[in-house]
């Protein structure tokens, strides 16, 4: 066992680390001089973000290795931060980059272990390096599926879950019903929901008391080792039903797709795109695309589709209604529309065809070639709000130059996820430049409207404190932070 020094600073606290973990999981930056730790960078991000400096990486294999380090970096001040990522593909919004400079980052994608399943009562227990592709792969010809993301395959299921990223299904936070966290007390502490051997019980989140789960999600008060996740019934049958709509409907026809929503006509969440984004589903022109699921037995499927399809048409507000183009190989956008129902079916498409199709180049090549930028408000379910919103857009075109891309995905019947993207050329200055002041302007625009981002890129973390609801409840979590990290080991400046 690691013997921790009551104070370990400087080159002390890293000699401790590389023997909690092996110096051959350990990489460290060249030391600044004899007695102060250097650092060095985590590499490129396709944002274009500042890279922090950090002082190295450290690659653990098991959950009683990060318990290790935290209580290490817990015990004292001058031991500095850490700074944790699971697979690191939290493009968009910073990669793998920590907020500030200084951090010893902590690689988790080696802690991939699938630690249990059981369809029968609808969990997994997974690690963070676990990706979708991975957890989907094993509940194959089972009666169970995850909520899976539009992202890439190879990304992870507890990250994402972690910072609320948004499923095919549900906000992914929803999927969460247990987490395993290392406290910098040198606790290794199981929060909400978590399997026990000696009996079975219900998979119930919240338990007895005040309920502690979310206090850890976009959390700086521990590092997360596992979580238990919910696992979804898989539908008998599904069908997505694609639409498209004008831009002058734009009112009418979210009014109407609302109250689809509201009285229960759509599995899952509904999706909406701008012309923008909708090119990637091979639809062109200026029109909106939507999809519709619509999931169940054989005979409510069949009847659901209809409803929607006949309700569709008669409002007159739609420019296409289709129901074919998964099972009809003639449809121009067939494959597309495949694999777009695979996904509602919990499929992430091992091939990440999709995926890289909307990028333009794979997973592992975003970071050093890509040039992307994520922004992700909330907005009222309302046909005003959502032109409101698109009219933002265009506004930050008009200004910038720069063409948003805008995927709308309905949570419930009034809460819109708003997910702008914005590409752009790394390798022309000017065109980057542009970009970045393209999500400045939309942190102002929106905000201003009372449309506030669920999850900030690691520029926009000062955001945090004017986002609150209330100056108090911030308050509450510095003092709650205080009392679990006293040292501010954990992410600082991260959400806090």
């Amino acid at each position: 066992m690691t013997v921790l020094s009551p104070a370990a600073t400087g080159a002390d606290v890293l000699d401790q680390v590389a023997q909690a973990v092996g110096a051959d999981r350990i990489t460290l930056a060249p030391p600044a001089d004899s007695s102060t730790p250097g650092t060095t960078t985590l590499g490129p991000n396709t944002s274009l973000f500042r890279s922090r400096g950090v002082r190295g990486v450290v690659r653990p294999r098991t959950a009683e290795e990060v318990r290790r380090i935290v209580e290490l970096f817990g015990r004292s001040a001058d031991s500095g931060s850490l700074h944790a990522y699971s697979t690191g593909g939290n493009w968009g919004l910073g990669s793998r980059e920590p907020a500030r400079d200084g951090a010893l980052v902590l690689d988790l994608s080696g802690m991939d272990r699938i630690r249990e399943i059981n369809t029968d009562e609808g969990w997994a227990v997974v690690e963070p390096g676990v990706t979708q592709a991975e957890l989907a792969a094993r509940l194959q010809d089972t009666d169970r599926m995850i909520n899976v993301t539009v992202s890439s395959a190879r990304t992870g299921v507890v990250g994402n879950a972690l910072d609320r990223g948004v499923g095919l299904r549900h906000q992914r936070v929803d999927d969460l019903v247990g987490l395993e966290v290392a406290l910098p007390s040198g606790e290794l502490v199981h929060i909400g929901w978590w399997p026990r051997p000696d009996r079975s019980t219900p998979v119930y989140p919240y338990g007895l008391g005040p309920s502690l789960l979310q206090t850890f999600v976009q959390s700086d008060l521990g590092i997360v080792t596992a979580a238990a996740i919910r696992l979804l019934p898989r539908p008998e049958a599904l069908k997505v039903v694609r639409l498209g709509f004008a831009a002058e409907n734009i009112v009418a026809a979210f009014d109407e797709v609302r109250r689809w929503v509201a009285q229960g006509l759509a599995s899952g969440v509904v999706k909406a795109y701008n012309p923008a984004a909708a090119r990637a589903y091979d639809h062109t022109g200026d029109d909106f695309l939507l999809h519709v699921c619509v999931d169940g037995t054989e005979e409510s499927v069949a009847a659901m589709t209809r409803v929607v399809v006949d309700t569709a048409e008669a409002s007159g507000l739609f420019t296409e209604v289709s129901t074919t183009d998964a099972t009809d190989p003639e449809r121009p956008n067939h494959e597309v529309a495949v694999r777009v129902e695979r996904a509602y079916a919990g499929d992430p498409d091992e091939t990440d065809a999709l995926f890289e199709a909307k990028m333009g180049r794979p997973a592992d090549r975003i970071d050093p070639d890509g040039g992307f930028l994520f922004f992700l408000p909330l907005v009222p379910f309302t046909g005003t709000d959502l032109a409101r919103a698109v009219d933002f857009l265009d506004q930050v075109r008009t200004e910038t130059g720069i063409r948003c891309g805008a995927t709308l995905n309905a949570l419930n019947a009034d809460v819109v996820d708003c997910v702008v993207t914005m590409k752009f050329d790394r390798t022309d200055a000017d065109e980057a430049a542009r970009a970045h002041r393209a999500l400045d302007r939309l942190h102002e625009l929106f905000t201003a409207q009372g449309f506030l981002p669920y999850r900030l890129d690691v520029e926009h973390t000062h955001y945090a404190d004017a986002l609150a609801a209330d100056p108090g409840a911030r308050e509450l979590g510095r003092r709650i932070k205080t009392a679990l990290d006293p040292h501010q080991a954990i992410a600082p400046g991260r959400y806090a």
